[in-house]
């Protein structure tokens, strides 16, 4: 990241220096480790935990609340250690190794990623409910030494990809060889900041998925932010509760994966299950005085609509920070009007960008309905119009470009995607529409992009295209988001048939479904005689998806 040279005239309520035409952090300065100094994720979560003060070896840091089991942190760092050498011995696991890992979440996963990067071993944790052709691509991408699955999802895996199954007796006496975490720091290989830590998958608006290539670096800029930007507490109030998430996010979403080290960084109790399910979350909530979830928007609308809520004692919630889709100001002031003592923080992050970009930080910040919050610590930022190539200064809307530490190094495999999404300079194009207002607040006005975000995942309408065209009976074929209360959007397709063809909605549907991950699917069709596209052949996405909102089809 830029320094910022402290003869630029910057604006101190938007951050934005009218000479460089770049936006600055208005958060305070983050101490960062020097840049050179060896240091992985593991080492520097674990140097955090240590400087708790409250956090001892007897505290609860994970709880798997479908079975009730946990670890404290003394178990957790006593198995970390264990997996590691493990790892490091039998397996001859070396730096730079990829690991494939295709889980549930379970206690087994937080000790196997940080068991994993302490060893600079770079994990590539992927979904589990992901197609046999899905996992196919992404090892393609990857190129793992080793997968980590359970002896449910290891059918999907090639044969010849040496696995280790994680429900297996083999894996759980790697956990508990009998060594002192004190040699801890002494078994493990010299791991630099700048080395690879994690491949995650992302949707590309090309269609295919892309693996994120992110560095300890990357990680650690971002923990730095979550642990030394806090908003102050008020000494009358005495000391807070101890905090407990509960996550509803899965380990292998870079939301997930970051405030999973976070939790580790702070000495926070983490409880999470294997598949979410509404009304055992609530249930865990009570059960185990969850103070704070992060969310997806439509988890905040199931809340507002569930008659569930009001069976449960939810009085220990204090905040749900939201991100992965936006949220509007309506289901925001829904939610407060149901829950008054539960604040919102909304943020905002890709995973090209490790998840940071802009967060909300207090309850004066959480009055900004619909915004996404101040530009992140270690960030700059700019607004560019799409046309021109011009940056733009507050209030007017453009491309949101990002620059900082948190950076992914690039796709792996795909250089012409990376040239083509990091400016030379440093810039991540987020294919995002923004604006920043006067006061610095971040708002997301729509996608330049034309993924469809279900939930908090990322759909590309291209791969579920190329897949409705590989039907023989489909003669042309567009797949734009549809509005939906619960999900965010769904994935609706514009089909035409072929001549002679009575393909049915429910046939299209099942032949996608078969194909593809449950959040995927194509939930909505209608059929039309031809897609509207330009001149040069692009779908016109915004056509349809104004027909399909208003219902007018007739035109198409």
């Amino acid at each position: 990241m830029a320094e910022i040279n402290p003869n630029r005239s910057i604006d101190p309520n938007t951050g934005y220096c009218s000479e460089t035409k770049t936006y600055y952090s208005l958060r305070p300065n983050v101490p960062l480790p020097p840049p050179s100094e060896p240091l992985s994720i593991t080492q520097y979560a674990l140097y955090l935990l240590r400087s708790s003060t409250t956090t001892t070896s007897a505290t609860t840091f994970l709880v798997d609340a479908t079975t009730g089991e946990s670890l404290s942190y003394g178990e957790f760092l006593r198995q970390v250690h264990s997996l590691a050498r493990s790892l490091k011995t039998r397996y001859s696991l070396s730096k730079n190794d990829v690991a494939y890992i295709l889980s549930l979440a379970s206690l087994h996963v937080p000790v196997l990623y940080f068991s994993l990067l302490s060893l600079g071993v770079v994990i590539s944790p992927a979904n589990p409910l992901s197609s046999t052709s899905e996992v196919s691509h992404q090892i393609q991408l990857s190129k793992p030494s080793i997968a980590f699955a359970t002896s449910h999802t290891s059918y999907k895996l090639p044969s010849n990809l040496r696995t280790i199954l994680m429900d297996s007796p083999e894996f759980i006496s790697l956990l508990n060889q009998n060594e002192d975490v004190a040699d801890f720091a002494n078994s493990n290989m010299t791991v630099y900041q700048s080395d690879p830590a994690a491949i995650l998958y992302s949707s590309g608006t090309t269609g295919k998925v892309k693996g994120v290539l992110l560095s300890h670096l990357n990680v650690i800029a971002i923990i730095a932010g979550y642990y030394h930007v806090t908003e102050e507490t008020d000494p009358n109030e005495g000391p807070p509760p101890h905090p407990v998430s509960f996550f509803t996010l899965p380990m292998f979403h870079v939301f997930g994966f970051f405030m999973l080290v976070r939790a580790a960084s702070k000495g926070e109790t983490l409880v999470f299950m294997e598949r979410f399910d509404f009304k055992k979350m609530l249930k865990a909530v009570e059960n185990y005085r969850v103070t704070y979830m992060p969310v997806s928007p439509p988890l905040i609308v199931a809340f507002i609509n569930s008659k569930l809520t009001d069976k449960y004692d939810l009085s220990s919630l204090q905040l749900l920070g939201c991100g992965g889709a936006p949220l509007g100001k309506e289901v925001t002031l829904k939610f407060k009007e149901k829950f008054p003592n539960v604040e919102i923080r909304q943020g905002y992050g890709l995973t090209e960008t490790g998840g940071a970009g802009s967060r909300v930080i207090g309850p004066d910040e959480a009055e900004r309905h619909g915004s996404v919050g101040r530009l992140a610590e270690l960030m700059e930022a700019k607004i560019v119009d799409p046309a021109t190539g011009e940056a733009l200064p507050p209030g007017q809307k453009g491309e949101l470009w990002l620059r900082g530490p948190t950076i992914m190094k690039g796709y792996v495999g795909d250089d012409k995607a990376t040239s083509e999404t990091v400016h030379l300079e440093g810039w991540l194009k987020t294919g995002d529409l923004c604006y920043f207002d006067s006061n610095g607040f971040l708002f997301i006005v729509d996608r330049l992009k034309e993924l469809i975000k279900y939930k908090a995942y990322q759909v590309p309408p291209v791969e579920l295209e190329h897949l409705l065209h590989s039907n023989p009976e489909i003669a042309d074929a567009a797949v734009i988001p549809y509005p939906d209360e619960e999900a965010g959007q769904i994935p609706m397709a514009f089909v035409v048939r072929k001549p002679g063809s009575s393909i049915t909605e429910a046939e299209i549907m099942d032949f996608i479904a078969k194909q593809v991950a449950p959040y995927k699917k194509i939930r909505r069709v209608a059929f039309i005689n031809s897609i509207p596209k330009s001149t040069a052949g692009k779908i016109l996405r915004r056509e349809l998806v104004t027909h399909a909102i208003s219902g007018n089809l007739s035109k198409l």
